[in-house]
């Protein structure tokens, strides 16, 4: 009796939560509507309040010294909330191109997300991109039409680029009246109501005025003649083109549901909200690289996408981000770590609200742990309760710019040598070396990326350096079943060959050119374009 009550409480743990990421183009919106989620659930009063009650212009998930000056999110903050009855777990990713790999990485730990689109700029090219890797995964994705406050493109229009641009089919579940300084606000076509536009930047709104059917000729008082009739034609319009939602379809990956709002001004939000909590998916299972694990499990099992080192500058920690897949995570039980082969308990693990950390006794699946690290865990591994698997899905891909890491500050090689190991244990970037020399070569999907390690090296550890640019241009890990062979090449192409900071030999080609005549030169040895390699021997 005492097991199945306690498989009944984890069943009822698990239909509890949504874990979801958001995405989007960088300054679409993305971090400040995840700032009114949590105004809207309760776990902050005022958005950009800090524990002072005073507002901060920098937003809540955006921590990082380095996110306050330049305005942009280069790291994914994590936060856990209550509302209706339900868990609420955000991730919240970076916008920027050159951060891409980190939020791909955090793809892989939701079970849904919100994609959030300028109305004013419409799809534009991180949206391209995150969207195929949703697409690739079967993540179901809800669009959130963001900045209807401003003099956007038509709803119409929006429609069908992101059903062109995205290759989604798409169907509105509110429609805006009106757009830009004419904007009165938004009917709920789910919910068959409407909600008039009152601005507010910090709070929610005390009342929100409500009108059931559009055949109200309360409307026409409330918005205007002229609205009116446009709103109903409109819906007409729009019941006449589209089914009934599906929550199935959406589910599969196949439909994606559109909410119109303004985020900075808490309009459209709740809708966006309550809706998502009526039909987004609850924690979903994982495929592993000997079977696929359902979350009703009852042995724990879970994987870390991220790694952090230094979330809070007073102290040095470094916490690995550990998405539980099946099974109940319980403080100070042992755990095996796949990859080292050890068992390991965890003292104080936490869940988040951005930089804010609450130590936990347990947690269940669909939650993001936070586990205080040593330097055991690397991304993409795994815990288990002792059975022998790994989880598949998050590697390392090929970079697009190398720079070699100079030491400016000799006195200070230790600090470097300890922080450049830490950063690329993050996947913030990747680490390769060149023996012998003992050059550090570091590849990055951007240039932002460089600049972002030169200020954490030089802020978190004390260390300066400098990066001076080289010739290369991919990176290929090798591996040969010809053991002859691959000793040949690694002494012929010594100069172009490195070791990764697991200690894979990887080819650096100055070209593609270059990397296609060696692999029609080595037909004995496999060029592999991400770290994956093992995975796919298998």
């Amino acid at each position: 009796m005492i097991i199945f009550a306690r498989f009944m409480s984890l069943q009822e743990e698990i239909t509890k939560r949504k874990t979801f990421g958001i995405i989007s183009h960088p300054d679409a919106g993305k971090t400040t509507l995840t700032e009114k989620l949590l105004l809207f659930g309760g776990a902050i009063q005022t958005a950009g309040a800090v524990k002072s009650n005073k507002i901060k212009k920098s937003a809540t998930s955006d921590f990082m010294e380095i996110e306050k000056q330049r305005g942009i999110s280069v790291a994914t903050s994590v936060m856990s909330f209550e509302y209706r009855d339900k868990l609420i777990n955000i991730l919240d990713t970076p916008g920027h191109k050159d951060f891409a790999e980190d939020t791909y990485r955090t793809l892989t730990a939701v079970d849904s997300v919100i994609m959030v689109v300028d109305s004013v700029k419409g799809v534009e090219e991180q949206t391209r991109k995150l969207m195929e890797v949703c697409s690739m995964r079967k993540t179901p994705v809800i669009v959130f039409i963001n900045k209807l406050d401003r003099e956007g493109k038509d709803p119409f229009d929006l429609l069908e680029e992101i059903e062109k641009e995205l290759k989604i089919s798409v169907q509105p579940l509110s429609w805006p009246i009106n757009r830009g300084s004419r904007f009165k606000g938004v009917y709920n076509l789910h919910k068959k109501n409407l909600n008039l536009f009152r601005p507010s930047t910090t709070k929610v709104a005390d009342e929100i005025v409500s009108i059931a059917q559009l055949d109200n000729k309360e409307l026409d008082k409330l918005i205007g003649d002229s609205d009116a009739k446009r709103l109903r034609e409109d819906t007409e319009l729009i019941e006449g083109v589209y089914d009934t939602f599906s929550t199935k379809e959406y589910l599969a990956g196949n439909l994606a549901p559109v909410f119109f709002g303004s985020a900075v001004n808490n309009f459209g939000v709740q809708e966006l909200l309550d809706t998502f909590l009526d039909i987004a998916p609850s924690p979903r299972g994982r495929e592993t690289d000997k079977r696929f694990v359902e979350p009703e499990e009852k042995k724990l099992t879970g994987f870390v996408f991220k790694i952090h080192a230094n979330l809070d500058p007073k102290h040095r920690d470094r916490i690995a981000f550990f998405r539980i897949v099946s099974g109940i995570f319980e403080r100070n039980k042992y755990y095996k770590h796949q990859r080292l082969g050890k068992e390991l308990r965890f003292n104080t693990p936490v869940t988040f609200l951005a930089q804010d950390k609450n130590i936990v006794d347990e947690a269940f699946p669909g939650d993001v742990v936070g586990l205080y690290d040593t330097g055991n865990f690397k991304i993409g591994d795994t815990l288990t309760e002792g059975e022998a698997m790994n989880y598949r899905g998050i590697p390392s891909f090929s970079p697009e710019i190398f720079k070699e890491l100079v030491n400016t500050d000799p006195m200070k090689s230790k600090q470097l040598e300890k922080g450049i190991a830490q950063l690329t244990d993050e996947g913030v970037a990747q680490l390769f070396t060149q023996q012998p020399g003992n050059r550090k070569f570091v590849g990055t999907v951007g240039e932002l990326q460089f600049e972002v390690i030169q200020y954490r090296l030089l802020h978190e550890y004390g260390a300066s350096c400098k990066f001076q640019p080289i010739n290369m241009t991919r990176a290929c890990w090798i591996t040969s079943e010809n053991k002859e062979k691959l000793e040949d090449f690694i002494r012929f192409k010594s100069t172009s060959v490195v070791r990764d900071k697991d200690d894979n030999l990887v080819y650096l080609a100055p070209s593609e050119w270059f990397l296609k005549m060696e692999q029609d030169n080595n037909p004995d040895i496999q060029f592999h374009l991400n770290s994956e390699f093992k995975t796919e021997a298998m």
